[in-house]
């Protein structure tokens, strides 16, 4: 299964925004770099789930594919709504570490609500105008969650998209 890259996409979001010939960026471009930075942070997650539990060797499977779709964007950001307050859930209680998820996991829980707000945003008001600093620091964001992400323990890391794929109830 051909994955998308995070890098590929804050690569293309940057493309998107360079300087054109003549006057500024298009809205369009604007709007669809700062989609591209929220989407590298999600298919990262996506990916590193998938690879964890089924294995990267198996990334063209069924299986795999199973897995790495079986996450929605409300999924992810009420985990990460969870992960960013100061006491755990006590849904949580059994399965996370008494100390949270380490201030990684909360760097990473707090650039993507921020991510998904302004992904939105972007995809869907019409009168959202967004301007170059603007869009530049949402790229900026999703480049330091995704080293984040990847820095994060990796206990941790592994608690976290074990409860992502297995909400508690």
């Amino acid at each position: 299964m051909p994955l998308l890259n995070p890098d590929h996409l804050l690569d293309q979001a940057e493309r998107l925004i360079s300087s054109p010939s003549r006057g500024a960026p298009r809205q369009a471009d604007l709007r669809r770099a700062i989609s591209n930075a929220y989407y590298a942070v999600f298919h990262a997650i996506l990916a590193q789930a998938a690879d964890d539990l089924i294995g990267s060797t198996h990334r063209s499977s069924s299986r795999y594919a199973l897995i790495y779709r079986s996450v929605d964007h409300r999924s992810l950001r009420n985990l990460c709504e969870d992960v960013v307050k100061p006491k755990l859930p006590a849904r949580y209680a059994k399965y996370a570490l008494r100390e949270g998820f380490g201030l990684d996991l909360v760097a990473l829980a707090i650039a993507v609500i921020e991510l998904q707000e302004k992904r939105y945003l972007a995809d869907y008001d019409p009168l959202y105008r967004v301007g170059m600093s603007d869009t530049k620091s949402v790229i900026a964001t999703s480049r330091r969650a995704l080293i984040r992400f990847k820095s994060a323990d990796r206990a941790l890391r592994g608690t976290f998209l074990d409860l992502l794929l297995f909400s508690p109830r």
